[in-house]
Parts: C-alpha cells; structure tokens; sequence
C-alpha cells in the first residue's frame, strides 16, 4: 500500500491591494508523520512559502473556524463555492506588525485530499515512535 500522498491544487492568493491571484499549492501527507500535511505553495517556479499543517486542524477547519496562533483557518461560501480559508501570519515586520498571507483553497479538493490520507493512516489509527525519539535524544545527550 502507498504510504504517501500528494496532491497539487490552484489556490487564490489574497494579495493586498491586487486582489486574488492563483498560485499552486502542493499537499503531501506522508504515513511516517501521520499527524502532519505538508504545503508547499509556488508560483512561477518558485517556491514562495512552506507550512507543516495538522491533519486534523485541516479536516476541522473545513467545518468551522479553528486555530489561534500562527496558522487559522475558516470555511467559506461565495454562492455556489465552498472554499477553505487559511491564513499565516509569519515573522514581525519593521513596524511590529506581522507578515501575514490569506490563501482560499475550494474545499471539495481539500476534502478529497484528506480522504486520500485517511485511506492511508485512519482517522485515530495515527502513531508515533516516541518511545524510540526519546532514546535516541537521550542517547544524543550521553
């Protein structure tokens, strides 16, 4: 079975003052971090920014609102579109504000993205060596 998941989608990027521009987002869940989605978003071949994002976080945030710190995320309907709402805020800027970017994904290719990675590790089924992190840290420490 593929323990690997990957899924490209175009995404409006929210930019101040232009409006929304399209840009790609590439989705990668991989079984060996079951609790994590990769994206990677570009535009023009060039990479333009890098999140880790919760898996369930992202399942959650296709219902409702979460998320309080760095990464949030929201649904949103413009008539017939469902669309995810995610936004970053990344490092203070000059002038104590902070970097901040909005993307809008359309959230039935979200949804079928998670239900690839479901089909991978359920929902509840995800694990994690700690027991095997912790010796290793602890032997590093030696």
């Amino acid at each position: 079975m593929n323990s690997y998941v990957h899924k490209t989608l175009v995404v409006q990027l929210l930019a101040q003052g232009t409006g929304r521009c399209p840009v790609l987002a590439h989705l990668g869940y991989d079984a060996d971090d079951p609790f994590a989605v990769s994206a990677v978003f570009a535009h023009d071949g060039r990479v333009l920014a890098c999140w880790r994002l919760d898996r369930q976080m992202l399942a959650d945030g296709l219902a409702g609102p979460v998320g309080v710190g760095d990464v949030r995320m929201r649904p949103e309907a413009t008539g017939p579109w469902h669309e995810l709402r995610l936004e970053f805020l990344g490092d203070t800027r000059p002038d104590g504000g902070r970097h901040r970017a909005v993307v809008f994904a359309w959230a039935p290719a979200v949804a079928a993205f998670l239900h690839e990675t479901h089909q991978v590790v359920p929902p509840g089924r995800e694990h994690f060596p700690v027991d095997e992190l912790l010796a290793e840290i602890l032997s590093a420490a030696e």
